[in-house]
């Protein structure tokens, strides 16, 4: 009779954890990063023994012997390495748009064409003053969108700087936080609810790691995580309950992550996740002002050169029209009496155009519009690149998503039919507690 009451006992608590984790995965089936958990269930080891002739084995009922969380840690790599990607071209296509917006905004390659028209206009007329002024207004114009656009750079220049930064802190605090885990993991009993949850921890923590940088990830046996950034022979980032320090640096155009760890440094280069896209950006960054630099220091020497080689209204050598500042694109404009314009050539009158024709030619041959434009044009086209490869790499990045969960996400249907399945297997395991206690009974009474 004792069996019995143990069979019984034994189902009830068996079914009860298995009720529990069923339960758990309803209430989390919409929580991020939860893998579904299923309760082992082993039968009992029986025993023997001989009644006459014969063998009775007798079931000593059933034991959870665990809880198991569902996971692959292929497609999981799978996830990772499609987030790696995908968010390298998403923050370089970020900073891409930045440069067109600056590129764009001041309308620089329209304001050199109105500058080098108004010359042609003076040249029609050497002598007028009002075509002269507008000469004047026209390259106040070119200085403006120069200086503008260079300084609308220097601004993106500091925003990926503060981006950058941000990322690393979140690189650093992520690593401290995944330590934190592999010690949990170290203190946790197999096959418990809390040794699951630290486990979630761990694969959210890599996920979102690998939003940062791509990653190396080895998994003990213990299921403790050892990271390396930028691939497998990266610098170690996570060991144990060891984490490195990750620092940010810029020099120019060129970036820089410096990985250190008890004193030992490392150069990190990532080819995945937003560290990769903020290097790429800057780089891309850094090719526009050199672009942009060298227009503008072509427009302003080419400009003022011609101007020292010609005479204005009163016969005098005439005064550059502009001026640089702290860099190239830093323009203004330096000629404020318009009679300055040098429109004639030495030995021409106040009607001579001979200087002005030269203007015309440094325009044709200097390029400085269809430069403009087709560096203009370039970015516009790496940047509808880098959203065309986006996409796709969404697609690849969902598809692996979806791959991982049908193994570790929650089906509700499935749980529904577990729910019911393990409450009828309580119930019944209850119900042989009851009729053992009612036999038990019955038996005392016959005495």
């Amino acid at each position: 009779m004792s069996d019995i009451l143990s069979i019984g006992a034994s189902g009830v608590r068996a079914y009860q954890l298995a009720l529990s984790t069923v339960a758990d995965n309803i209430a989390n089936a919409s929580t991020a990063g939860y893998s579904r958990r299923s309760t082992n269930l082993e039968r009992i080891a029986a025993s023997s023994s001989r009644i006459g002739q014969r063998q009775i084995t007798d079931g000593l009922g059933v034991a959870a012997t665990g809880i198991k969380r569902q996971a692959d840690d292929f497609r999981s790599t799978a996830v990772r390495a499609a987030g790696a990607d995908l968010a390298r071209t998403q923050t370089s296509a970020v900073w891409l748009d930045q440069i067109e917006t600056s590129l764009g905004g001041q309308q620089l390659g329209t304001r050199i064409a109105s500058f080098f028209n108004s010359a042609k206009a003076v040249s029609a007329d050497p002598a007028a003053i009002t075509p002269r002024v507008a000469m004047l207004e026209a390259g106040a114009g070119v200085a403006i969108a120069f200086t503008a656009t260079g300084r609308a750079l220097d601004q993106i220049t500091a925003d990926l700087d503060i981006k950058a930064l941000a990322a690393v802190d979140e690189l650093n605090t992520l690593g401290y936080a995944l330590a934190k885990v592999n010690q949990g993991l170290d203190r946790a009993s197999p096959g418990t609810g809390g040794r699951a949850s630290l486990l979630d921890q761990r694969d959210t923590i890599l996920e979102k790691l690998s939003a940062l940088s791509d990653v190396n990830v080895a998994i003990d046996a213990n299921g403790r995580a050892a990271v390396r950034l930028g691939g497998a022979t990266g610098p170690m980032f996570v060991g144990g309950a060891e984490t490195a320090f990750v620092t940010y640096q810029r020099s120019g155009s060129a970036v820089a992550y410096i990985v250190e760890q008890n004193g030992t440094v490392a150069s990190l280069s990532p080819v995945g996740g937003a560290l990769a896209g903020l290097a790429e950006g800057a780089q891309r960054i850094g090719d526009a002002r050199v672009e942009l630099n060298r227009i503008a220091t072509g427009l302003v020497d080419g400009v003022n050169t011609l101007q020292s080689q010609g005479r204005d209204l009163d016969g005098n050598p005439g005064a550059a029209i502009f001026a640089v500042g702290a860099t190239p694109s830093d323009i203004s404009v330096s000629l404020i009496n318009p009679r300055g314009i040098a429109a004639a050539a030495v030995g021409g009158g106040p009607r001579n155009n001979s200087n002005l024709i030269a203007l015309e030619t440094l325009r044709t041959t200097g390029q400085f519009e269809a430069d403009t434009a087709s560096f203009i044009a370039t970015n516009a086209a790496t940047l509808a690149s880098r959203r065309t490869v986006a996409a796709a790499q969404a697609a690849i990045h969902d598809g692996a998503i979806v791959a991982r969960d049908q193994v570790t996400g929650v089906n509700l249907d499935s749980e529904a039919v577990d729910l019911i399945r393990f409450q009828q297997a309580y119930q019944a395991s209850s119900r042989i507690i009851q009729v053992a206690r009612e036999t038990l009974q019955t038996l005392l009474d016959i005495r």
